[in-house]
């Protein structure tokens, strides 16, 4: 394996939880009149996607919303949570990142969430990760089709230089799973704690840390 690609934010921290907070508070703002519960959550998130959640929600509540700018609110809200919380990395991230590097891998990030929210994210776990030990970040900007669409791993492949068959992705949700194996990549899955419950069964194994072993980690000589 010579490209280890995390496939999305909470693959590296898991932001699940905080994620959850900051769509109820942009509800609130907006004067909408949902909660998410956690429990209703959980089963969101089978399908990726935060605005095409919102939408989804308010088409069930015959409401007619403006999905994309209480996403915005929450997405701002959000980056503001990662600037004031105890945010940590996942279990072997670390060590996994080091690792690949250290075999001469390449390392990827390889989501369709916003710049913003990876900046904000990287900076919360500064000094342990940097956008520098990444040598691709695949964001929204990058491609049209979010995930399970496998676009945003092609990309990843493409910049890389990397054949789908020399690369390993790690995801901690069923539609990046998805997303990577319709890529042809070798997938691990990795899930957070609100998406442990869910049927991981596209993934050649799924984890509760990541283990350089694991990975089979290796790089061009």
């Amino acid at each position: 394996m010579t490209a280890l690609l995390f496939g999305s934010i909470s693959t590296i921290a898991d932001t699940s939880e905080l994620q959850r907070e900051s769509f109820n508070e942009a509800f609130a703002q907006h004067d909408l009149g949902w909660t998410w519960d956690r429990e209703d959550y959980v089963e969101m998130l089978r399908g990726n996607g935060g605005a095409d959640r919102i939408t989804g929600y308010a088409a069930e509540q015959g409401q007619d919303v403006d999905a994309a700018a209480v996403h915005r609110t929450k997405s701002e809200i959000f980056q503001r949570k990662l600037g004031s919380s105890p945010i940590t990395l996942r279990p072997g991230v670390l060590d996994a990142v080091r690792a690949a590097k250290d075999a001469g891998a390449k390392v990827g990030l390889v989501t369709t969430t916003s710049p913003a929210n990876v900046e904000a994210l990287v900076g919360a776990l500064a000094p342990d990760l940097a956008l520098s030990d990444f040598d691709v970040v695949v964001d929204s900007t990058s491609v049209e089709q979010v995930k399970p669409d496998p676009a945003a791993y092609r990309y990843a492949l493409e910049t890389l230089g990397e054949t789908a068959d020399a690369a390993t992705a790690v995801e901690d949700n069923v539609g990046g799973v998805s997303a990577a194996v319709a890529a042809g990549v070798t997938c691990v899955a990795f899930p957070n704690a609100n998406t442990a419950s869910h049927d991981f069964g596209q993934a050649s194994k799924t984890v509760d840390h990541l283990d350089p072993a694991d990975l089979a980690l290796s790089g061009r000589a």
